[in-house]
């Protein structure tokens, strides 16, 4: 909580608002190695980094999250299973009452390791797809990866993992599976989870394409008003502007309530918005994670109140808080502008106007040059064989 205010005379979201002592949850990429190559990838991930956090490194964070009361940690990558000392890390956390929830594309995720993960307290697992169909899905993933995260799923029920997560970008090609997306979680008695595709990583050479169009949008937020089950992470608060609220905070947590270390223990806004524009410093600096959550001049002000800026006339600006601060910085759109996908149509207008020649591109990846501006050739998609299905 910011430590400025008395917490009890303040509303829940304007708590959030203005920041916690502590992250709720923060997404900790472990690293960006890779045998896939999605189309949408946010980081941009393929090869790992060779100034990665050490083992001894990485639990050190750890023990500050425990220290911090930080509820639980998003694991991600890359593909997180490539890191060898994962077992060890995802361990010692939970030992330490940190509770881990990691994502996967499943290609690593063997009945050994499935049975493995079953045996272990505070652990929740997400497998991706992005399309319900081998064909939809592999467009985006790479040849064979829908029957490998099948696999990894058949082995997590087989091990009597319990309810883990099926997570599922939504685009153009796959938002008309939705139905069918429910159906494959509820064969495996599993929760969906989706997620808004936002222009960073290789996703902005693809968004364009891929981002669901106005009318599926409307679509998407009246299937998911008729289902609360559907996790969300409060991916599509941009939508709650065409009436009933999703359920959700409804408002950007970027530097508020999540943030993301990345595998070389940068520390940035979001997730989503992997940028030195965002990068509030690092966990190797002096005073830790902690010290940067607490002190970094950009969480200072992202925490500020802010200007309605161009939306200030809209009323529809309390639910929707003018949308993803990530979308609009990709896309060429000012942070005080509308969202890029703005159900009323205003950020089809802020991309018309914008400077074509101001876009910041592509977020450079560690598929794409390494540390000392080198290029590296983008991995193409493995090619699985496709698994025996339980």
């Amino acid at each position: 909580m910011s430590v400025d205010t008395p917490t009890e005379v303040l509303p829940l979201r304007q708590r959030f608002t203005q920041g916690l002592e502590a992250p709720i949850c923060l997404t900790w990429e472990l690293t960006y190695a890779c045998n896939l190559a999605c189309v949408h990838c946010l980081s941009s991930s393929g090869r790992r980094d060779p100034l990665e956090l050490t083992p001894a490194e990485a639990r050190h964070i750890v023990d500050e999250l425990a220290a911090m009361n930080v509820f639980y940690v998003n694991i991600g990558g890359g593909e997180p299973m490539l890191r060898p000392d994962f077992f060890d890390l995802v361990g010692y956390a939970v030992e330490n009452k940190v509770g881990v929830k990691f994502s996967t594309n499943g290609t690593r995720l063997t009945a050994e390791r499935a049975r493995r993960l079953a045996g272990m307290d505070y652990v929740d697992v997400q497998i991706s797809i992005d399309g319900a169909l081998a064909s939809t899905n592999d467009a985006v993933r790479g040849e064979g990866s829908f029957a490998a995260a099948r696999a990894a799923m058949d082995n997590l029920a087989a091990a009597n993992f319990g309810q883990f997560k099926i997570s599922v970008v939504v685009t153009r090609e796959n938002v008309t599976q939705l139905d069918k997306f429910s159906e494959i979680a509820e064969s495996y008695g599993a929760q969906l989870r989706l997620t808004r595709f936002r222009p960073s990583g290789r996703g902005v050479e693809t968004w364009d394409a891929l981002h669901p169009t106005s009318e599926q949008q409307r679509m998407l937020y009246h299937w998911l008003l008729e289902r609360p089950d559907v996790l969300t992470g409060d991916s599509f608060f941009h939508l709650s502007a065409l009436g009933q609220p999703l359920d959700g905070l409804n408002l950007c947590g970027a530097g508020r309530v999540v943030c993301l270390i990345d595998p070389v223990g940068d520390v940035y806004a979001c997730p989503f918005v992997i940028d030195r524009e965002f990068l509030a410093g690092n966990v190797r600096d002096e005073g830790g994670f902690a010290g940067v959550w607490r002190q970094s001049d950009l969480f200072r002000s992202l925490r500020e109140p802010h200007s309605a800026g161009a939306c200030a006339s809209c009323g529809s600006y309390d639910a929707c808080q003018g949308g993803c601060m990530a979308a609009k910085f990709f896309t060429g759109i000012p942070l005080d502008g509308p969202d890029p996908e703005c159900v009323f149509g205003h950020g089809e207008e802020a991309l018309a106007a914008r400077d074509a020649g101001a876009l910041p591109g592509a977020a450079i990846g560690h598929s794409k040059v390494d540390r000392h501006g080198a290029p590296i050739p983008v991995p193409t998609p493995v090619r699985f064989r496709t698994p025996a299905r339980a």
